[in-house]
């Protein structure tokens, strides 16, 4: 049922006429096996009472339970056995309406490939210090992983829940300080940075977008209806209007240029929307129809167009060191140097956050006014406003004081916090991939780096040796030999045996949440999270069932998973006489 994604509940009771259907689809298997001659189950029920379940909900729930057991631990002995790992989470998600935080696992598998995968839902926690106690308890304790050997961790997660997870990533970072928290490499820099904004405002946008653009994708007529208003918005412009048409046709609100997009689009999407809602010829249904009227709403909000290009000009500061970050080995590599001349621009920005905003709240207002939308204060503000005479507050002042001051503020912080030092120095260790080391003439100092590894090293009293005939054997090499360009190439070269710490670095390097995974087959937790989420009602949901579907093709010993429930949950008295019987039937 886990590997099917078939519910362990069928239809509810109260939905259907008595004697239909078996509410519980469990049960309703169970019958199937039994009517079809399976005796050994026969035997074991013909006792039970009419219209009793064969298996109670406490049954389903241990078997459950030792299932999802069983199926992760044979994950979990694979990064063991590689002994480092990262830990990276997603988006809280609802389980059966109780959010859960993914955790997935990164390593380098006894193949020399890095794999991020699956292994589980934390439950989550409201309160920073409790999650991050739990969090560290079910990896330790409950999954059995050491977290002195974590070098890495990063957390994915939507607006409002950025900072109770970076309370955990501060509270692993003072028992653990060598889990570098960094960014994770399926995530956007400036969607991050703007995700981690502590600005109602900011997080109200963010909904809005992805919402906007989550409608349109939902089918294709609503996407030909948008590209027609853009090929009429953009006919001066082509070109433009061809990239924005292959742009909506993508989950765009992703990318690193989001906030540009969203700007250049709005004038499309409001008309589109308008529409939509104004259809006389009653083309869309009542649910989409009632749908584009509450999006118009939203997005001819002066908040919402205020905000988002607020977003769009401070991240333009951070948008290509964002995309080398996700880039080839060697953008990351020269990113790490590019850090110090952002952050100064930023400061920049915020000794002079007067005359930049004036600029930012010009181009606001054009863009309001262009789509004929009223420029007003936040209705919530001007509720509490209400009698104080003393108010003289303007439109431009009060964004600037409640959204581009703390905007620009945090971003600068939050760059600081997540590339700290360590993160800087492990990034700069990238010079070891040969193709790095070439454009750098192989005049590098990786040792001087790769102290913080010092401690992971099979040979650290030889390391700067082996660097050196690393550096000669890449320099020296025959004219027909090119060099490798990213870590996994570097761990797949036959002869990386005979440079140890060589290969001991890159492997820890490469499992930094903040490096892509190279080969995209050995990405599939992620996916195939994101695919059991999106096919998967939230009622339906199991946080036990997920794991066994996302990890459908892991290995699995039916055997000890029955040894380990009668061990655990069945009593002498309740076992057959012929056990083996049993187990080979289950």
């Amino acid at each position: 049922m886990g590997k099917q994604n078939i519910p362990l509940d069928g239809h509810e009771a109260d939905e259907i006429p008595e004697g239909l259907f078996t509410p519980d689809n469990f049960q309703a298997l169970l019958e199937c096996r039994i009517n079809s001659g399976e005796e050994v189950l026969r035997k074991r029920f013909e006792t039970t009472a009419v219209n009793t379940l064969f298996c109670s909900k406490t049954q389903q729930k241990q078997m459950l339970e030792i299932c999802e057991s069983c199926i992760r631990e044979e994950t979990l002995r694979e990064v063991r056995d590689s002994h480092f790992f990262s830990i990276i989470t997603d988006d809280v998600v609802d389980i059966a309406g109780e959010e859960h935080l993914p955790v997935l696992v990164r390593f380098v598998d006894e193949s020399h490939n890095l794999r991020e995968e699956f292994v589980g839902f934390l439950p989550y926690e409201a309160d920073a210090e409790i999650l991050a106690v739990k969090f560290h308890t079910t990896i330790t304790e409950k999954w059995g992983l050491n977290m002195e050997y974590c070098r890495g961790q990063a957390y994915i997660v939507s607006s409002g829940f950025s900072s109770k997870m970076k309370v955990v990533a501060s509270r692993l970072l003072e028992k653990y300080p060598q889990a570098i928290y960094t960014l994770c490499s399926s995530c956007a820099l400036n969607m991050w940075l703007a995700k981690s904004v502590p600005v109602v405002g900011v997080s109200v946008a963010l909904g809005t977008m992805e919402e906007v653009c989550s409608f349109f994708l939902r089918s294709p007529q609503l996407l030909l209806e948008l590209d027609n208003v853009i090929s009429v918005l953009f006919q001066n412009s082509e070109e433009r209007g061809k990239e924005l048409k292959e742009i909506c046709h993508s989950q765009w609100t992703g990318r690193h240029d989001a906030f540009e997009i969203l700007v250049d689009l709005l004038q499309a999407l409001v008309l589109c929307l308008d529409s939509i809602n104004s259809d006389t010829n009653i083309r869309w249904n009542n649910c989409i129809a009632g749908r584009a009227f509450i999006l118009c709403s939203a997005v001819t909000d002066f908040d919402f167009i205020v905000t988002i290009v607020v977003l769009k000009n401070v991240l333009s500061f951070t948008r290509a060191f964002g995309k080398n970050l996700q880039g080839q080995t060697s953008d990351v590599f020269f990113a790490a140097s590019s850090l110090t001349a952002v952050l100064h621009s930023l400061n920049e920005v915020m000794e002079n956050i007067e005359v930049y905003h004036e600029f930012w709240f010009e181009e606001a207002t054009n863009l309001a006014n262009k789509l004929d939308i009223q420029m007003k204060l936040p209705g919530k503000f001007r509720r509490a406003q209400q009698g104080n005479l003393d108010s003289q507050l303007s439109s431009e002042s009060y964004y600037k004081e409640t959204l581009s001051v703390p905007t620009v503020e945090h971003i600068i912080q939050e760059l600081k916090d997540i590339f700290s030092e360590q993160h800087l120095k492990a990034l700069k260790c990238l010079s070891l991939v040969p193709s790095v080391m070439g454009q750098l003439k192989f005049n590098t100092s990786e040792e001087h780096h790769a102290d913080m590894y010092r401690s992971d090293l099979p040979n650290p009293d030889t390391l700067s040796a082996e660097l050196h005939c690393w550096r000669i054997k890449w320099k020296h090499r025959g004219k027909d030999i090119e060099l490798p360009s990213t870590i996994y190439e570097a761990l797949h070269l036959p002869d990386i045996k005979f440079f140890p710490n060589v290969y001991a670095l890159l492997k820890v390097l490469c499992i930094l949440p903040v490096m892509k995974v190279e080969n995209e087959r050995y990405e599939n937790g992620r996916k195939r999270l994101k695919a059991y989420l999106r096919n998967t009602l939230t009622d339906q949901r199991s946080s036990n069932l997920a794991l066994l579907n996302i990890n459908f093709d892991i290995k699995h010993d039916l055997d000890l998973m029955v040894d380990t429930y009668i061990k655990l949950y069945t009593t002498k008295s309740e076992l057959p006489t012929d056990n083996s019987e049993t187990i080979e039937n289950t």
